[in-house]
C-alpha cells in the first residue's frame, strides 16, 4: 500500500507542479515607491484647476485654434494610421478567441473511377458520393489559449492608448505650429514698423544733411541700419511659410494656398493648471498606459510559454454519409462516425521551449524598465514644464516693462534729434533697443504660450486610463 502510494506522489507532485506553473501568474509591480514622487516641485499657481480638461485647448481663447484642432482630428494621417493598428490589434484578438473554441468543418466529395484495357474486365466502374462533418477541440487545461488571448487583449488596449497618444501630440503640434505663425506675423509686422521708423529718421537726416547741420555719416548709418532690418525679413517670411506647410500637413490637407486668419498672439491667454499629485499623473499619460499595456502583454507571453511545456490535450470527431447515390446519401444506413482524443507531449526539442520561456522573460524585464522609464520621464516632463511656464511669463512681464521703457526714450530721442539737442547715435541705441525688445517680447510670448501646451500635454491633456484596465499600482 505504501510502495503504491509513493509511486502515485511520484506521479501526482510533478503533475501539480505543472498545473500551477501552467497557472496565469499575477504582472509584477514595477512601481516601487523610490521611484515615484510625494509631490511635484515646479511652481504651481495655487487658484489653478487641476488637471486639464479633455478640450483643453480652448482655454487659449482662439476660435480659430479650435477650429483647426477639429480639423486635426478629422483629417491627420498619423491618427488614421493609429486608428488603423487598433483595427489590427482588435483582428489579432478576435484570432486568439477563436483558439478557445471548436474548430468546425464540412466536406463534400464525389468519387467516379473506372478504366479501360482488356485487364478491366474484372474491376468495373465506381461511383460514390460523400458527406463529411469534422470537429476538434484542443483543451485549454493549462490556460495556454486564454493566456495567449489576454496577451491579445493587452496589446489591443495598447494600440488604443497609442492612438490617444497620437491624438494628445496632433493636437499639441497644431496649436504650437499655430502660436509659431502668428509670433512669426507679429515679428514681421514689428520689422516694418522698424522700417517706417527708420524712414520717417531718414527723412529728417536728409534734410539736416541738405541745410548741412549735419554730416553724411549720420545718414550712411540709419541708411545702413535700414538694409540690416529689411534683411531680416526674407527669413521671417521663409519660417512663416514652413511653419503654415507644417501646419497644413497636420490637419491632412494639401499645404498649397493654405492660410490661416492673422491674430495677435497677445489676444490669446495663458490659461492656468494645477499639476495635482504625481501617483495621478500614472492615470493620465496615455503613454504610460500604453507602457503598461504592453508589459502585461509581456507577462502573458511569459505565461504563455510555460504553459507550452505541459502536454497538449485534443479532441476529435467525425462523421458523415457515404453512397453511390446521391438520393441515398443522407439515410441513416450509411452514415458513419469516429471520434477519439490525443495527448501530445513534448520530449526532446533542442532547447526550444526553454529558449522562447527565456526570450519571453527578457523581453518582461525589458517592458518592465520601458514603464519605470516612461514614468520617470513623465515626471521630468511635468517638472519641466511648470517651470518654463512660471519663468516665460516672469519674463514676459519684465519685457513688457522693458518695452514701455524703451517706447518711451525712442520717442524722447526722437524729438532731441530733431530739435539738434542729442546726436543720432541716442537715436540709433533707442531704436534698437525699442524693436528689439518687442520682438524678444513676442518670441517669449510664444515660449509661454508653447509652455503651457507643453503642460497640457506632459498632464495628459484631460485623458484618464479607466480603472479596469490598470495592471499597475503605485507603491506607497
Amino acid at each position: 500500500m505504501r510502495c503504491a502510494m509513493n509511486k502515485l506522489s511520484t506521479f501526482l507532485l510533478p503533475l501539480l507542479a505543472g498545473l500551477l506553473a501552467g497557472c496565469s501568474t499575477p504582472v509584477p509591480q514595477a512601481l516601487t515607491p523610490q521611484l515615484v514622487p510625494k509631490r511635484f516641485t515646479g511652481p504651481v499657481v495655487p487658484q489653478a484647476q487641476v488637471w486639464p480638461s479633455a478640450d483643453w485647448w480652448k482655454g487659449f481663447g482662439s476660435p480659430d485654434l479650435t477650429q483647426l484642432v477639429a480639423q486635426a482630428q478629422d483629417g491627420n494621417r498619423d491618427l488614421a494610421a493609429a486608428a488603423a493598428r487598433v483595427m489590427q490589434a482588435e483582428a489579432q484578438s478576435t484570432i486568439q478567441r477563436s483558439q478557445l473554441f471548436p474548430q468546425i468543418g464540412a466536406q463534400g466529395e464525389h468519387i467516379n473511377a473506372g478504366c479501360s484495357g482488356q485487364g478491366c474486365q474484372q474491376f468495373g466502374r465506381t461511383k460514390a458520393f460523400g458527406l463529411t462533418f469534422n470537429a476538434s477541440y484542443e483543451l485549454d487545461f493549462w490556460g495556454l489559449a486564454r493566456d495567449n488571448l489576454r496577451a491579445a487583449n493587452e496589446q489591443l488596449k495598447s494600440a488604443r492608448y497609442a492612438q490617444q497618444s497620437v491624438a494628445l501630440t496632433v493636437t499639441a503640434n497644431v496649436a504650437n505650429q499655430y502660436f509659431n505663425v502668428l509670433a512669426i506675423r507679429r515679428r514681421i509686422e514689428i520689422d516694418n514698423q522698424y522700417i517706417a521708423a527708420i524712414n520717417n529718421i531718414l527723412d529728417v537726416i536728409k534734410v539736416k544733411v541738405k541745410a548741412g547741420s549735419t554730416s553724411h555719416l549720420d545718414l550712411a548709418r540709419e541708411q545702413a541700419q535700414l538694409e540690416a532690418v529689411q534683411a531680416q525679413l526674407p527669413a521671417l517670411e521663409t519660417a512663416e511659410k514652413q511653419a503654415l506647410l507644417s501646419l497644413a500637413v497636420l490637419l491632412g490637407r494639401p499645404p498649397e494656398e493654405f492660410d490661416i486668419k492673422s491674430v495677435d498672439i497677445d489676444s490669446t491667454l495663458a490659461p492656468q493648471v494645477g499639476a495635482g499629485l504625481p501617483s495621478e499623473l500614472l492615470l493620465r499619460r496615455p503613454d504610460i498606459a500604453q507602457a503598461e499595456a504592453a508589459l502585461a502583454a509581456a507577462h502573458a507571453n511569459l505565461d504563455a510559454a510555460r504553459a507550452a511545456f505541459l502536454p497538449h490535450i485534443s479532441l476529435t470527431g467525425s462523421g458523415g454519409f457515404v453512397s453511390t447515390a446521391i438520393g441515398t446519401l443522407l439515410q441513416g444506413s450509411s452514415f458513419g462516425y469516429s471520434y477519439g482524443a490525443s495527448l501530445l507531449q513534448t520530449i526532446f526539442d533542442g532547447g526550444r521551449l526553454a529558449g522562447e520561456k527565456d526570450l519571453a522573460e527578457g523581453v518582461q524585464k525589458e517592458f518592465i524598465a520601458n514603464y519605470q522609464g516612461a514614468a520617470l520621464s513623465a515626471y521630468a516632463d511635468v517638472e519641466n514644464a511648470l517651470i518654463q511656464v512660471a519663468n516665460t511669463a516672469r519674463a514676459q512681464a519684465h519685457l513688457k516693462g522693458e518695452v514701455e521703457a524703451a517706447n518711451e526714450a525712442f520717442a524722447i530721442s526722437q524729438l532731441q534729434y530733431r530739435q539738434g539737442a542729442a546726436d543720432l547715435l541716442n537715436v540709433l541705441q533707442a531704436q534698437q533697443q525699442l524693436f528689439g525688445a518687442q520682438d524678444q517680447l513676442v518670441q517669449i510670448t510664444l515660449a509661454n504660450r508653447q509652455a503651457a501646451v507643453h503642460l497640457y500635454e506632459a498632464l495628459g491633456g484631460g485623458w484618464q486610463e479607466p480603472a479596469e484596465d490598470r495592471t499597475q499600482v503605485a507603491q506607497q
